[in-house]
C-alpha cells in the first residue's frame, strides 16, 4: 500500500511574515520578553526553513537557551501560570512548554498537561522536544494511553504517541504488540510517517528479530517501508549485514 501525499501540509499564507524583526515589547508579557531579548536573527531565518508547518510566531532563539530559561523557571511561581494560559503566541513558548512538561515529576499532572497542550503542537520539533521522564516510572499507565493518542486523527498527536513507544518501549517494556500498533497506522502525512519510520529503524537496532518481518514480509506502506530502510542504513546501530539485507528490500 502507498501513501502519496508524503509531504508536509503547510498552512495557509498569511497577509504577513511569521513575525515581525522588531516584536513591540510593550505587546509581551515577562517570559516572552525574556524569551525576545534572547533574540538571533540569523538562527531565526535558518530555523524557520525547517519548520514550514510552524503557524505560531517564531522570534528565533536557539534550544540551549530556552533549555536555561526552563531550568530557571522550574521552581519558580510563574511555571504554573505559564503552562495553564493556552494557547501561546510564539513557537519558543510552546518549546519552552513542552521542555518544562518533559520535567514534571507527577504522571497526573504530566498527562492532563499533555492533553491541554497536545492540541496547539503545530511542528515536528516542538512535538519532539516532549518526552516526560516520568513517564518511565509508569509504564503500564502510559501505554493505556497511547491506542487513543495514536488514533486521534491529529497529526502531532500521532507523532506523540509514535515518539513515546520509541523512547520509553523498545527496552524491558517492549511487546510485539507495540509494533503492531504503529504498523497499522494509515496515513499520508508526512510528519507521521517520518515519526513511524524512525520507530521502526530503531527497533531494527533494538528489537531486531520482532521487528524485521515487517520489512522483510512488507507490512508497511511502501513510504514509510523505504524511509525506514534508509534511516536504518544510516544508522551506526545497525550491523552492516542486515544494512546489506536491508538495501535488497527495497521497493
Amino acid at each position: 500500500q502507498t501513501f502519496p501525499a508524503c509531504k508536509p501540509r503547510l498552512p495557509k499564507r498569511r497577509t504577513r511574515d511569521t513575525v515581525a524583526t522588531v516584536i513591540q515589547m510593550n505587546e509581551l508579557t515577562a517570559i516572552q520578553s525574556r524569551l525576545s531579548s534572547m533574540q538571533d536573527e540569523k538562527y531565526r531565518e535558518f530555523h524557520k526553513s525547517l519548520i514550514p508547518t510552524l503557524q505560531t510566531e517564531l522570534i528565533g532563539v536557539r534550544v540551549p537557551q530556552v533549555r536555561k530559561l526552563a531550568r530557571e523557571l522550574e521552581k519558580s511561581p510563574e511555571k504554573d501560570a505559564f503552562l495553564k494560559k493556552l494557547p501561546h503566541r510564539f513557537y519558543e513558548e510552546n518549546l519552552l512548554h513542552a521542555i518544562l512538561l518533559s520535567g514534571e515529576k507527577d504522571l497526573d499532572a504530566a498527562l492532563s498537561g499533555i492533553e491541554a497542550f497536545l492540541p496547539y503542537v503545530d511542528n515536528w520539533a516542538v512535538c519532539d522536544a516532549f518526552s516526560p521522564k516520568v513517564f518511565a516510572k509508569y509504564p503500564q499507565a502510559v501505554l493505556e494511553q497511547i491506542p487513543r493518542w495514536l488514533s486521534s486523527g491529529e497529526v502531532y498527536t500521532i507523532r506523540f504517541g509514535t515518539n513515546t513507544l520509541l523512547n520509553f518501549f523498545l527496552g524491558e517494556n517492549f511487546a510485539p504488540e507495540q509494533l503492531r500498533m504503529v504498523g497499522r497506522i494509515a496515513s499520508g502525512e508526512y510528519y507521521v510517517n517520518m515519526g513511524r519510520a524512525w520507530y521502526f529503524a530503531t527497533a531494527l537496532a533494538k528489537q531486531e528479530a520482532a521487528t524485521l518481518p515487517y520489512l522483510l514480509e512488507n507490512e508497511l506502506d511502501v513510504w514509510t517501508h523505504n524511509k525506514t530502510i534508509q534511516k536504518a542504513c544510516e544508522s551506526y546501530r545497525i550491523s552492516p549485514e542486515l544494512k546489506a539485507l536491508l538495501r535488497t528490500k527495497k521497493r
